[in-house]
């Protein structure tokens, strides 16, 4: 029976739940009580449902972009006092982002078997997100922003977040996957925008009072839409199994689909790490190069709307597959053969949309998985997936240093001789093979 489709004949707004539904329902049970038993509040619609929506497309805006947006950061503090010559400067926001990725399975073992800890885990989580930025702004060394900016921030936006996972299958079933990639898409919107409003902070006020103005913006913009983020289902209805699930890690659907979010994840992180400095390369002032930031995650947002509405309706591969040749066309076309500013935005906005659009499938990988694996938990599914990017966005980091010191290609021309032409082979190689779950449906392996 689906929570979004229960049908009473005396009365059709109200659920009477009976003992075996309690135990073996596994999608939960809303409730509003009243007389004779519970009011329905409707899923995938109604004010409720979308108001719930927005509360988690700003959550993602503003958890995720702002560690999306750490270039800005690792910019200024390489050329600013008291860090201006550091090492280790790029490992902040490698901690903020691959830690978080990582850490939502945790959080959700977390949730899981301590279900009342819901409900307050997402406060508490932007609590100890604006006491990271508050401590970061009185930082001194490199040392204190890895521990404050990254690894704090880190832990506090992973446990604000996680909750996301277990109410958004409750408001949303049959469009579920256009609830994700909506979520999803508030980290393109903010990444097009939380540049330029932090690069005009740092060098009108400096680090110190960024961070904090930061803090007190989190305040503002998220703790007033906590009022939206709420369960559909009350706590006392919902299913409070604690077991764990992890069959699926079994199941070779599932392992080959989670080998290309590794593989592509891999690649994935390095143009934005370094798209700002090969601007520069080719004559960029400095909003010239930021630019490329804000238009690949402004296209990361359009394809992430797109990508929801998609695996709705087509299989993942097919949409995997689309992603996977998007990027790859992107990658050794575009930004293989840049030698000016014009091509190297197109490439921007071209694998911004594709590439960005990758993690919005995960919600038809969780489906196929539970076509496969019925115990399969969706919550899980996903942390594990999230695990699988951070893995890639941790390693990524360290490859990309390798790839640049590999050697100089320099009698290939355009971008390929440019000093950045491993790095360019090595993000379309991992683009294309990142969608190889495609190939593997097309042998039967799927």
């Amino acid at each position: 029976m689906d929570s979004n489709s229960i049908e009473i004949e005396l009365n059709p707004r109200t659920y009477h739940p009976s003992s075996t539904e309690s135990q073996h329902h596994h999608e939960p049970i809303e409730a509003i009580e009243s007389g004779e038993g519970f009011f329905l509040p409707p899923a995938d619609g109604g004010k409720d449902a979308w108001l719930f929506l927005l509360a988690c497309f700003m959550l993602e805006a503003l958890i995720w972009g702002f560690p999306a947006s750490y270039g800005v950061f690792q910019e200024y503090y390489s050329t600013h006092e008291p860090f201006a010559g550091s090492s280790n400067i790029a490992v902040v926001g490698a901690c903020a982002m691959g830690i978080m990725y990582m850490d939502i399975t945790i959080m959700f073992a977390l949730l899981k078997y301590f279900p009342k800890m819901r409900l307050w885990a997402t406060p508490a989580g932007l609590v100890i997100v604006c006491l990271s930025l508050g401590l970061g702004s009185l930082s001194t060394n490199v040392s204190h922003l890895i521990l404050t900016q990254g690894i704090i921030y880190a832990i506090g936006g992973g446990f604000a977040w996680t909750p996301i996972l277990f109410y958004l299958e409750e408001w949303w079933v049959r469009r579920r996957g256009f609830a994700y990639g909506t979520t999803m898409a508030g980290l393109g919107m903010s990444g097009a925008i939380l540049p330029v409003i932090l690069e005009w902070l740092l060098h009108s006020y400096g680090f110190r009072t960024t961070l904090r103005v930061c803090a007190l913006t989190f305040v503002a913009l998220n703790f007033p839409i906590l009022f939206f983020f709420k369960p559909r289902v009350p706590l006392s209805q919902t299913s409070q199994s604690r077991r764990f699930d992890l069959s699926f890690w079994k199941s070779s659907n599932y392992l080959i689909l989670q080998s290309g979010n590794v593989i592509q994840s891999l690649g994935y992180f390095l143009p934005a790490i370094y798209l700002p400095t090969f601007a520069r390369s080719l004559g960029a002032s400095n909003f010239e190069s930021v630019l490329t930031v804000i238009l690949l995650n402004g296209a990361a947002f359009v394809g992430c709307m797109c990508m929801g509405i998609a695996v709705d309706k087509y299989h993942v591969t097919t949409c995997l597959f689309v992603s996977a040749m998007g990027s790859t066309i992107g990658v050794f076309l575009f930004w293989g053969l840049s030698t000016s500013l014009p091509l190297l935005y197109i490439f921007c906005l071209v694998y911004g949309a594709f590439a960005g659009c990758n993690s919005s499938t995960w919600s038809a990988i969780i489906r196929d998985t539970k076509q496969k694996i019925r115990g399969a938990d969706s919550g899980m599914v996903f942390a594990c997936l999230s695990a699988g990017k951070g893995v890639g966005n941790l390693c990524s980091g360290p490859l990309s240093e390798a790839l640049l010191h590999a050697g100089q290609w320099s009698s290939a021309g355009m971008a390929y001789g440019s000093g950045y032409g491993t790095l360019i082979v090595f993000t379309g190689t991992t683009a294309l093979l990142g969608g190889w779950g495609f190939a593997a449906r097309g042998v039967g392996w799927l």
